[in-house]
């Protein structure tokens, strides 16, 4: 069995790595080459969330789950919020393949979707990008986001604006000017907009967003969370990883519960990836991509990862 350990994970994967890796992912979900299993998640107290996802990818072999979730106290102990491991295993036997950290894993995967939204949805002219969230996977999303569109400036965000300076510092050395604003004024300037938050209530309102937006919604992954007005998709084309984490664990999870939009109404993004889809059908059309974050985006990157590491001699071989 192969350990790739997280402090190994930055110097193997990049944000470009990630994307082809998580492209790919979505695009064998849409031919159905691959599946995600249901999602395990639960609530341990104080704001702590713990979890599992898992899947299988029929054509690449690859078999696994992450295990891991929020510890909101972690802060204080001087590491990441965000804990995870991804466990591979080999298909055909069940034998364990790898243990892989999954903690810069998962922001790299997260980043990668909404680029990939960005990439595949956003207007070809889009300029100015909004940040909605200033947290540790906000960096990776403003990073990864750049790379898709011409962005002239950037504007953000945050329950707390004491964290903002974070994103203005990342933005000039992307060499892109950032102004913090009310949302309502994030809404009437930006082109494309991604949320990455940890609300339990809506952020943005359908009344913010104006024609022609596209908006990733990266925060919502459990029961219960919402950082967008439910209103917002029925105005939207609303796009996702899976429908069926999108409708229960994700941002549409409200919007269905509503009545307002049903599941048929949503679209994976894998299907605009292998052209079934068009994606964007004009310029005024808002488009909004629910992540949730499925577990075959996390096998895939450990997967490039693993097999990166045995390449370059980092990954660690061990009698299992």
């Amino acid at each position: 069995m192969w350990i790739v350990p997280e402090s190994a994970i930055a110097d193997l994967l990049d944000e470009a790595s990630a994307f082809a890796a998580i492209e790919g992912c979505f695009a064998a979900m849409a031919r159905r080459d691959a599946y995600n299993f249901p999602v395990v998640r639960e609530a341990l107290g104080a704001g702590r969330q713990y979890g599992f996802k898992s899947g299988l990818d029929r054509v690449n072999a690859i078999l696994g789950v992450k295990a891991g979730g929020y510890f909101p106290g972690n802060t204080d102990r001087g590491i990441p919020n965000h804990q995870s491991t991804v466990y591979l295993f080999d298909p055909d036997s069940g034998k364990p393949v790898a243990m892989v950290g999954g903690n810069l894993l998962t922001a790299l995967r997260t980043a990668a979707a909404s680029a990939i939204s960005i990439r595949y949805l956003a207007r070809a002219d889009a300029k100015v990008l909004g940040m909605v969230g200033a947290g540790h996977q906000s960096l990776f999303q403003l990073r990864a986001a750049v790379r898709q569109r011409q962005f002239e400036r950037v504007v953000g965000w945050n329950l707390h604006p004491e964290m903002l300076p974070r994103l203005a510092d990342e933005a000039a050395a992307l060499g892109l000017p950032f102004e913090a604003v009310s949302l309502e004024d994030l809404g009437a300037q930006a082109d494309v907009i991604i949320t990455i938050t940890s609300s339990f209530d809506p952020i943005l309102m359908a009344s913010h967003i104006r024609a022609g937006t596209h908006l990733a919604c990266m925060g919502t992954d459990t029961k219960g969370k919402q950082e967008v007005e439910a209103a917002l998709l029925s105005r939207a084309r609303v796009f996702t990883d899976e429908v069926a984490q999108s409708v229960s664990i994700g941002e549409a999870q409200h919007a269905v519960a509503a009545e307002l939009i049903s599941p048929s109404d949503i679209i994976e993004i894998g299907r605009v990836i292998t052209g079934e889809h068009p994606g964007r059908s004009s310029e005024t059309e808002i488009t909004l991509f629910d992540g949730t974050g499925v577990g075959l985006q996390d096998l895939a990157v450990a997967a490039r990862a693993v097999s990166l590491g045995i390449e370059r001699g980092v990954a660690q071989e061990v009698t299992f």
